[in-house]
């Protein structure tokens, strides 16, 4: 334990992020650092409790509760307390194998379910995480490390998301064979190609990327499997197949009228646009899908449209605004619909909205709000968006159910829609292609805990095999399923 009542003595601190006027007009990452006596201080209110539920990784009321990885935090907590960084790294480095990934995206469920938080403010897990791997970096302590033996065995892993990339590390240190096959021209999945620069920078992915080929990964670029390379032929060549290719397939809007309009995206073509914008042209190629001098509305209350109003304020829009069907939440958590250790319902400023209210003047945010159709002008052009307020109650059968509130209708003028309402499951080219089961919600049917597929040597982790989730929850998955790659390959594993 750190300090006995250090969680009475010292507040809880966050290093604070860079002013937001400021920070809009660049796409650099937003969050400051804290000095190492900082670090130590916030690290000194870990109460190395008896029952950790900050690092139990389950499940309760449908949201993460703790670290899905198990991270060993207050071990870790006290290093850095006691100064023995290059300790902390080592205990940190047992259970996830990319902190740089989830120090910085991560919506810290651990955090939500830190035992400090039952009387005062959880210790500040996020970012003690994220320095400590920082740190090693800077320190030269994160260096390759091949195995020093390789099986003879072959595998290939579909998709270099947090998934692909966890279970490439994970059997490429069992001594297996690892080709990584990617669609896109550079590896990292959603990383690289789906979470904006200003909150995950994308030479970090590469780092990542680049120490996983020192240990010997193979990655092979602009290749889709299914497209450029029959799944059976990958089935054959291999000696076993581990699917993590995500949830993909944009939830459509419908049948809405108004829909085919121009001006109307899909959330994932405009962050991708202005990604690759970046990392190609530096934004100067102009063939990105621009916000600039336009009236943009994002559809989707989630952390994808959260970073499409961050990325409309840095083309320069004229304004933007984000609808949620959900209502606005409390400010405090609710002690019998919300309680510890679930992970926190409260109204909270996300990096995007605090960077439009300092630009605007208000919350961007528009709460119990359903989108009914989309009007354009005489081009096709969509210019307007109207819409009506809702309530939501659960029915006697437990569905949620969403009623229209008479007088509440709005028509709001909008020259650019993205839609970000979630995605219905993986693609389906190597699902039918292997013949591969799927559950009621199209993702590929792997039991938790064993990943096998109905086809013999293919198995499925990540979001493909659970849907949309976090990337603590892929990175989980990645690691778990390798393990049971490793035992169908070899009888056994010494993987966790």
């Amino acid at each position: 334990m750190s300090t006995p009542t250090g969680f009475m003595e010292y507040k809880r601190e966050l290093p604070g992020d860079r002013d937001p006027m400021e920070r809009i007009k660049d796409w650099n990452e937003f969050h400051r650092t804290f000095s190492e006596e900082q670090l130590r201080t916030q690290g000194s209110r870990c109460m190395d409790c008896g029952t950790p539920y900050c690092h139990t990784g389950i499940e309760l009321s449908g949201g993460p509760s703790g670290c899905p990885v198990n991270n060993l935090i207050p071990e870790w907590n006290s290093l850095v307390y006691r100064g023995l960084w290059r300790e902390a790294y080592e205990r940190l480095a047992k259970t996830n194998n990319f902190p740089e990934f989830t120090g910085r995206v991560c919506p810290a469920p651990c955090e939500g379910s830190c035992t400090v938080g039952l009387i005062g403010d959880p210790v500040t897990i996020k970012t003690i995480e994220q320095a400590i791997i920082d740190r090693a970096f800077e320190e030269g302590w994160v260096v390759a490390q091949p195995p020093k033996s390789r099986t003879g065995k072959k595998v290939a892993v579909v998709g270099s998301g947090p998934a692909g990339l966890a279970a490439a590390a994970q059997l490429n240190k069992a001594g297996h064979s690892v080709t990584v096959y990617e669609r896109a021209d550079r590896a990292g999945g959603l990383l690289t190609y789906g979470i904006p620069t200003m909150k995950l920078e994308k030479d970090i992915v590469q780092r990542r990327v680049e120490l996983l080929e020192e240990e010997g990964v193979k990655f092979v670029l602009n290749t889709e499997i299914g497209k450029d390379i029959a799944s059976q032929e990958l089935y054959e060549q291999f000696d076993a197949v581990v699917l993590c290719g995500g949830a993909t397939k944009a939830r459509p809007i419908g049948n809405m009228e108004g829909h085919e309009l121009k001006g109307i995206h899909q959330a994932m073509d405009f962050l991708n646009s202005s990604i690759r914008s970046y990392l190609d042209y530096d934004m100067k190629d102009g063939t990105y899908i621009s916000g600039k001098d336009r009236n943009v509305i994002v559809i989707g209350g989630g952390d994808t449209g959260t970073d499409c109003v961050a990325t409309a304020l840095r083309h320069g829009c004229a304004s933007v605004t984000q609808f949620g069907t959900h209502a606005k939440a409390p400010l405090e958590r609710d002690a019998i619909n919300n309680p510890w250790p679930e992970y926190p319902n409260v109204y909270t400023l996300d990096y995007a909205h605090e960077e439009a209210k300092a630009l605007y003047g208000e919350d961007p945010r528009a709460f119990s709000v359903l989108t009914k159709k989309f009007v354009g002008d005489e081009n096709g052009n969509v210019t307007e968006l109207h819409t009506v307020q809702i309530r939501r109650y659960v029915d006697e059968q437990g569905r949620k159910i969403y009623e229209e509130i008479p007088g509440t209708e709005k028509i709001w003028p909008a020259d650019l829609v993205l839609v970000a309402v979630g995605f219905e499951g993986p693609e389906s080219t190597v699902i039918d292609q292997l013949g591969l089961e799927t559950d009621r919600r199209s993702n590929v049917k792997a039991r938790y805990g064993q990943y096998k597929t109905n086809v013999d040597k293919v198995f499925a982790a990540g979001d493909m095999r659970r849907g949309q989730s976090l990337i603590v929850w892929a990175i989980n998955e990645g690691r778990e399923a390798a393990r049971e790659v490793d035992k169908y390959l070899m009888g056994s594993s010494l993987l966790p």
